[in-house]
Order: structure tokens, then C-alpha cells, then sequence
């Protein structure tokens, strides 16, 4: 049975194209909680953890993601997100582009999106 998980507004979680599934901006929001993580990398990991959750009732994996996005509120923490997808993802990295912007949904430090490519 797959783990719903529930966005904050009305748009979908994820959508298919053909083979890909672009899954929207994640929030660090604790599903079994409804809270928002703490500090900036615990939020990067349970942003990361949900697009996992999306990929996996979808039969998918962080392999298969080709592309992120990913939107924080402090370029200054731009080590600390590379150090955190080096750890989570594998060569060849998917692409993706960070953008710094002045306030996100729930005053959340962060947001991550995903496209994901399907064998």
C-alpha cells in the first residue's frame, strides 16, 4: 500500500509526463508529525526523505532522478547542500540549480524538487 502523502495546497505531488515524473517541491514537513524539521540540514533530509517516499510508491529510486530544484532562503548554506547530495545521490548526479529566495511556503528553509526519468 502506498504512503499518500499530502501537499499543502491544490496541485499534485507528483505527475507522470511519458516515463517522467516530476514530483513538486517537497517541504521538510515531518509526515507522521505535519512539523517542519528543525535546522537547515535536518530539513534537507527530510525534504530528501519525502521525494524519496514520491519515488518509491512510484517504483523509483534517487537514482532516478535527472533533475533538481532546489529553493533556500541562504545561499550561505549552499556547502551544506552539497555535501548532503553527495552522500544521498550516486555518479552520474542528477543535474540541478539552487536558487536563493526571500521566503517559502510555511517560513520553511528550504524546498526541493524533482524530475525523475523511468527506464
Amino acid at each position: 500500500m502506498k504512503n499518500e502523502m499530502k501537499s499543502v495546497g491544490p496541485y499534485s505531488i507528483s505527475r507522470w509526463a511519458g516515463d517522467l515524473l516530476f514530483i513538486s517541491g517537497q517541504l521538510p514537513i515531518n509526515q507522521e508529525t505535519g512539523e517542519l524539521e528543525k535546522d537547515f540540514v535536518a530539513q534537507c533530509e527530510r525534504s530528501l526523505a519525502n521525494i524519496e517516499l514520491v519515488l518509491e510508491n512510484e517504483g523509483l529510486t534517487l537514482d532516478d532522478v535527472v533533475k533538481l530544484t532546489v529553493l533556500m532562503n541562504d545561499l550561505e548554506d549552499f556547502d551544506e547542500i552539497n555535501k548532503l547530495f553527495e552522500k544521498r545521490f550516486n555518479q552520474p548526479y542528477p543535474s540541478r540549480s539552487t536558487f536563493e529566495v526571500s521566503r517559502l511556503p510555511k517560513d520553511a528553509l528550504v524546498e526541493i524538487e524533482a524530475i525523475a526519468f523511468k527506464k
